[in-house]
């Protein structure tokens, strides 16, 4: 017997986190993100690991030289104000 792929069919879902096999849910019971385990749980280490982005908002592209807008900012300052319609 053999195992074909160490990874699930279909990724599960633990606390929040996508995880594709049993180290991923492990990490993810542990509240660590399985795509970035350096980060330990919640977060803590997630200044010092090189891995993890340092912003949830990246562009890319024609915008990749802004800065994402922080909470600090006004929503009416020029050129940070994003309408999208559908």
């Amino acid at each position: 017997m053999s195992i074909g792929s160490a990874n699930y069919p279909q990724p599960v879902q633990v606390n929040g986190f996508t995880c594709r096999n049993c180290t991923d849910v492990d990490n993810a019971k542990k509240h660590i993100d399985p795509a970035h385990p350096r980060s330990g749980p919640y977060g803590i280490y997630a200044d010092t690991d090189p891995s993890n982005p340092k912003s949830f908002i990246q562009f890319g592209g024609s915008l990749s030289g802004t800065e994402a807008a922080t909470a600090r900012t006004t929503a009416r300052s020029t050129g940070q104000v994003l309408d999208i319609q559908v």
